[in-house]
Parts: structure tokens; C-alpha cells; sequence
């Protein structure tokens, strides 16, 4: 989740995968939220991993329940490894870093962290362009 002025990113909680969908409407209600960005996998040569029949079948039912949400496919790749490489600079146990929801979480903020600083700098060379 982001904060409100769209400039960090942190992570919340892992969710079994049949519980995302509804815990996303519940965040569009409570919270306001108006775009989801999810994370795409794909493969270095930038064509679709085997991972994206499962987020196809996540999409299609989001699109489904959420019609009217904005979403965001954001590129994945070596997010998890970063996640994991941060854990450690971290300092972050071991044990702790075997925790795969833990790294998940570290992820998902990576990504969208990723899909945020992509807008402000774009926003940025607009506003330079404008000028």
C-alpha cells in the first residue's frame, strides 16, 4: 500500500491467494483505494513466464468483482531476489528470511515501490517539459 501523497511504498500482509480478491474490495471500500498494481511475471527476455497463467486467473477474477479499478501490471522480475538480498543487509535473521510470506511482502512493496517512483520521475520530466 502506498501513502497518500503516493511516494512510499510498504507492505502489509500475505494473504492466502483465494482471499487476496476479497481483501482488495474490502481495501476499495474502506480505504479508497483506486488502482492496484500487480506484479507480472515475465522472463529476461521480457516474454511471459509460466507464472502468468496464475495471474491471468487472479486478474480475470478482480477484473470481474472490480470493474471500475485501474490496475497496473508491473514487471516482477528479480523482485524476490532483491527481497531476500534486502533481508539480509537487513540484518534480518535467518529463520526469519526462510519465512516466504515475509519475503512476499517485501516483494509486493518492491514492486509497487518500483511502479511509483516510475510515475513521479515521468511526472517530474512533464512538469520540467512545461516549464
Amino acid at each position: 500500500m502506498s501513502d497518500p501523497l503516493n511516494i512510499f511504498a510498504s507492505p502489509l500482509l500475505t494473504l492466502p491467494s483465494l482471499e487476496v480478491v476479497d481483501h482488495i474490495l474490502k481495501m476499495i471500500d474502506n480505504e479508497g483505494v483506486v488502482k492496484v498494481v500487480v506484479g507480472y511475471p515475465k522472463n529476461l527476455d521480457n516474454s511471459d513466464s509460466e507464472g502468468v497463467q496464475y495471474a491471468e486467473l487472479f486478474l480475470k477474477r478482480l477484473r470481474k468483482r472490480a470493474p471500475n479499478i485501474e490496475i497496473i501490471l508491473e514487471d516482477e522480475r528479480f523482485t524476490s531476489k532483491i527481497a531476500f538480498q534486502s533481508m539480509i543487509d537487513g540484518g534480518v535473521k535467518k529463520m526469519k528470511r526462510r519465512d516466504k510470506g515475509a519475503v512476499d511482502k517485501i516483494s509486493a512493496a518492491i514492486i509497487l515501490q518500483g511502479y511509483l517512483d516510475r510515475v513521479s520521475y515521468k511526472r517530474e520530466r512533464e512538469e520540467k517539459k512545461e516549464q
